[in-house]
């Protein structure tokens, strides 16, 4: 999948009521948000288990797949309910928080 395909298909996600699942190679099922995607990179916020502390990562899009979490659904209620939502897969381990 090309850089082009993978950022029309992330860029529906940006919005802070919805969250995507994130699976990196040490840590799999995290909840994120997607901030930003440009032609090369996503942005996103992952919860922590600290409550209220939130790591923000930027990634080159060549290092994610995508895919679709089923056992997830959409959180915004102005949207439609969406049974699925967009699973990214690292193929890296996650960094470490500063």
């Amino acid at each position: 999948m090309d850089a082009s395909h993978k950022v029309d298909l992330i860029r529906p996600w940006i919005d802070p009521e919805e969250r995507v699942t994130v699976d990196f190679h040490n840590e799999r099922g995290l909840n994120g948000e997607i901030v930003e995607c440009d032609g090369q990179t996503v942005t996103m916020v992952l919860e922590t288990a600290f409550p209220h502390y939130r790591q923000t990562v930027t990634l080159p899009l060549s290092m994610v797949s995508i895919g679709e979490d089923k056992g997830h659904y959409t959180r915004n209620p102005e949207r439609p309910l969406q049974y699925g939502r967009l699973r990214l897969v690292v193929h890296e381990d996650r960094p470490h928080m500063a």
